[in-house]
């Protein structure tokens, strides 16, 4: 028996698709501030947030009649907003190396540390994530946060499997160095 979730119609983005200037309202203050913290989290820089969410819902609403039901409509957005953050970070040259295409080789190992010591505060964590290298904080942000598996990842950067799984584990390291150098371990 396959099992199957039906997306139910959204009466706002019902109302939305015939026009009404207040639906329109009603959805963006239902999502802009989840909107907003999700390319937060990735861009690091309210501004550039500020604009990708902008952006993101002027996308939305431009396409809002084409939205299928295939998944739920903040579920849809936050796929334009993850994307755009994306693209904001490229044009701010932002470097993820694709570990199958360099001569690097094999790194040696770095110093490992023990995870189930550290019982950090919400803010403390976030301070850290925020001094990450751009390329390990959207990595990162994107498994941890927003829920994406490593191959999902790799798809919406376009880059191998390996890249983003090295990428995740060395913004570990370095999220875990952070926190030890400050004291929070």
């Amino acid at each position: 028996m396959e099992l199957t979730a039906l997306i139910q119609r959204d009466e706002l983005v019902e109302r939305c698709r015939k026009g009404d200037p207040r639906g329109f309202s009603e959805l963006y203050e239902k999502y802009s501030k989840a909107m907003y913290n999700t390319s937060l989290r990735i861009v690091n820089n309210s501004g550039d947030a500020e604009d990708v969410l902008q952006e993101s819902f002027c996308d939305a609403f431009a396409a809002i009649g084409s939205f299928a039901y295939k998944s739920t409509f903040g579920a849809w957005l936050k796929r334009i907003v993850i994307n755009k953050s994306i693209n904001a970070l490229r044009k701010r040259k932002m470097t993820i190396i694709d570990m199958e295409k360099t001569t690097i080789g094999h790194l040696a190992d770095e110093e490992t540390y023990d995870e189930s010591g550290i019982g950090l505060k919400v803010e403390e964590i976030k301070k850290a994530v925020k001094e990450l290298p751009n390329g390990y904080r959207t990595v990162l942000t994107l498994h941890l946060f927003e829920g994406y598996d490593q191959e999902e990842i790799a798809e919406i950067l376009q880059v191998s499997h390996v890249t983003v799984r090295t990428q995740y584990m060395r913004a570990k390291q370095k999220l875990l160095q952070y926190l030890k150098k400050e004291g929070l371990s």
